[in-house]
Formats: structure tokens, sequence, C-alpha cells
């Protein structure tokens, strides 16, 4: 079986969420030096500028995978949508400090919630066979995103618009914005969700419209692993039978973040400065940065169903370990500058091919289905703490030492391959109800 137009379109207008995720990631690299001279910030409140919007994921995370289960995926992300929407206009008219911190705030809340809500949607969509790659959209969409970013900062500096320029460089997200909460308009409920709110009639209705090819027995599966995890009403993820899906979910999501990726791409036009690029030509290496990213996420896609999840994460684990030790080597000597843009260019290749193809896959595939919203919650939050960890605290330790950081991250990608290797299982070409069989420990 093929995607049909119905379950590519499902899959994409769930994915789109990616797309906002990643420019917001990665827009705030071109304003801070702006922002920085604008709002006279030290490296801390530099650092804290970063931070909020990460802070405002974590939020969004926590919340969303409840807010999921108990009123759909589909819904929610409506409302995060919405929450794009103003963050975006909001920054681009942000009138003082506090009020562009409380504007990406907000678009954070709808990156976290849309990171949680997104791939789970489109996880319980996806058959076996095509999962890996269709989820996998979500994270192309971000690095899109990230590319998108870069892209449009450097454009935007063309036209010296003055102090008009960081407004517009974060005020275009709308654009996307208002895109997302169109097609959200257009998608079924995920069959998994109905049949969890014994919607029976509509779950079979999504199965046939998405083209499975035998849509009672998957219904009949579903009900059956429903039943098999003795779930009742608002079943809560923290308990001892999942203690094996919630050790993968936020280890993978804490590694994820400790290779350092969210402050390499929240920085990057910083790390080049301190290497002694200028500002455009910072913008330039920050586009190749993210053209290599997209390449790479693409690469893995193809990858993630053949080889598997576990053996992408090992082979990136290396490449980043050795990646991440010759830029601490640049910074710690001052000498091979030159080496810095390969390095970034070979890490991000390394980390896109692996971890940024797997995550969001890995996480949604390792919980059961009545309490997949809220594992992934569990998974994404990991991710997020750690990342608004790592945004707040890495100025300082750049400014005091701009190769600690990276130093730190190698050894972190070092330990992630131990763990990977002796700890995670491969989940490809599995069913999801397969998979709840093999990892729900009584």
């Amino acid at each position: 079986m093929r995607p049909n137009f119905y379950l590519m379109k499902a899959t994409i207008s769930g994915a789109l969420g990616g797309l906002l995720f990643g420019f917001d990631t990665a827009v705030i690299a071109g304003a801070i030096d702006a922002l920085t001279k604008l709002y006279h910030l030290s490296d801390r409140t530099q650092g804290f500028t970063v931070f909020i919007a990460v802070a405002g994921t974590v939020v969004g995370s926590m919340f969303a995978g409840s807010l999921g289960q108990k009123f759909g995926g589909r819904e929610i992300l409506r409302i995060t949508a919405i929450f794009y929407v103003i963050s975006a206009l909001g920054c681009a008219l942000a009138w003082n400090w506090p009020s562009l911190l409380a504007f990406r705030f907000l678009g954070g809340l709808g990156i976290g919630a849309s990171s949680v809500l997104g791939p789970v949607y489109i996880t319980e969509l996806a058959p076996a066979k095509w999962r890996g790659r269709m989820v996998g959209t979500f994270q192309i969409n971000v690095v899109i995103g990230i590319l998108l970013a870069y892209a449009s900062n450097f454009a935007v500096r063309l036209f010296h618009l003055g102090d008009a320029e960081w407004r517009v460089q974060l005020g275009i997200a709308a654009v996307p914005a208002v895109l997302f909460l169109i097609l959200l308009f257009g998608i079924p409920r995920s069959p998994r969700w109905s049949v969890s709110k014994a919607r029976i009639d509509e779950a079979m209705e999504v199965l046939k419209l998405m083209g499975d090819p035998d849509p009672e027995a998957e219904l009949a599966d579903i009900q059956q692993a429903l039943k098999e995890s003795h779930a009742v009403a608002n079943e809560p993820v923290f308990q001892w039978k999942y203690r094996y899906p919630l050790f993968l979910a936020i280890t993978i999501g804490a590694f994820n973040q400790l290779a350092g990726i969210n402050a390499i791409l929240y920085y990057l036009n910083n790390i080049f400065a301190s290497a002694g690029f200028t500002q455009l030509s910072g913008d330039l290496q920050a586009i190749a940065i993210g053209a290599t990213n997209l390449v790479f996420t693409l690469i893995g896609m193809t990858l993630i169903d053949r080889l598997g999840r576990k053996t992408l994460l090992l082979i990136g684990a290396a490449g980043c370990a050795a990646c991440l030790s010759g830029v601490a080597y640049v910074f710690l000597t001052q000498s091979h500058q030159a080496a810095l843009l390969w390095l970034l260019v070979v890490y991000i290749a390394f980390f896109a091919v692996s971890q940024g193809a797997v995550i969001w896959v890995y996480i949604g595939e390792v919980f059961p289905n009545v309490v997949r919203n809220k594992g992934q919650s569990v998974g994404n939050s990991s991710h997020w703490i750690m990342n608004a960890a790592i945004a707040l605290v890495f100025p300082i330790l750049a400014a005091k030492s701009g190769g600690a950081p990276f130093v730190f991250f190698a050894v972190m990608t070092i330990v992630q391959f131990i763990v990977v290797l002796l700890m995670y299982p491969e989940t490809k070409g599995q069913t999801l109800e397969a998979l709840q069989r093999k990892l729900v420990r009584e």
C-alpha cells in the first residue's frame, strides 16, 4: 500500500507545525544582535531572550499530551496555530523588551504543543511500513523552517531596513502560520483517538479514507490493544509498566539537546562572529548549514525504514562526537578557524541523518495508544527542558571559554552512543500494537 492523497494531505498538514517550529528556532539567530543593541542586553539577558521562547515550549509540551488525549490532537493543533499567528505579529510590533518576551513565550507554547501533537497525529495515521518516513515529514518541515529562517534573515538584511529589520525578520513567520491554521480545518481526527473515545464508526471512516487495505482488521487490532492495556479514562503515563517507554523517550529527548544542536542553531551567527566572520558572511554560512540540514534529513528519511532507527542513532552519535571535538579544538586553540564551517556542516549532516530524522518518530512509537499523547509530552518535555537550560547558559559559558560547551557536547554524544548501543530496541517495520506488546512490561 502506498500513501493515498488523503493520507498525504493529513500528514503534510500535521507536519506543517514543524516548519513553524524550525523557523522560530533559527530566526532569532539573525535578530539577536539587533535586539542586544536596542535593549542593551548583557550575556545573561541575551540568553534569557532566547530562553523565554524555549520556556514556553516546555510548558506547551507538558500540557499538550493531556489536552490532546482529552480533546483530540487536531483540535489542540488548531489552537497552537492561532498562538503562532499572534506570536509572530506580536514580536514584529513589540513596543519594549517585556512585550517581546511575552510574545516569544506565546510562540513557544505553540512550538511545544505542536512538537508533541504533530508527530503523534501522523504516527497514528501512518501504516507501519511507511511510518518512519511519514512521521519524518515533521522533521523535514523543521529543517525547511530552519533553512527558510536563515535565508529570510539574509534576504531581509539586503533591503537595509535599519531599525525595522529585526521586526520584519520575526514577523514574517505569520505567513506560514496562517497557512497552517487553514490546512488544519481540512483533516480528520486520529482513528486511534476516536477508538479511545468509543467513536468506532468515525474511526472506521478515517481508516477507509486513509486507504487502509483491511480497515476492519486494523480497527479490531486497535480495539484489542486498547483492551490489553487495561486502559481506563485518563490513564496516567507515569506507571511502573511504562518504565521502559518512559526511559527511551526521556533519554532520546535529552540526548537530542545534549548534542548541542539548538545551542548552535540559536547562536550560529554569534559563533561565526567569534571566529572572525562578518554579519553578512555569517548569514551566508548559516544558509549553508541550513541547506546541509535539509539535504541530510531527506537522506535520513530514505534510510529510517531501511537501516532502522537504532543504526542511524549510532552512526550519528559517532560522527557528531568527532565533529564537536574538532569545533572545541578550534575555539580552545584559537587556530584553524577556516575549518569551523566545514566541521559544523559535517556535524549538521551527521545530526540530521540520525537524531534529527529519528527523535519524533521514535518517541511516538514506543508508547501504547492510550497514553501516546502523554508519552510524547514526556519525551518532548525532556527535550525542551534540556534545550531551555542550554539556551540560557550557552552564551555565558561561551563568553568565558568558547570551547568548553563543545567539549561537553562531544562527551555527551559519546555517552549517547553507549546508551543507544546497549539499551535501545529497534522499532522499524512493526505495528504500534506489536510494539505495545513488546515494550510495556507489567
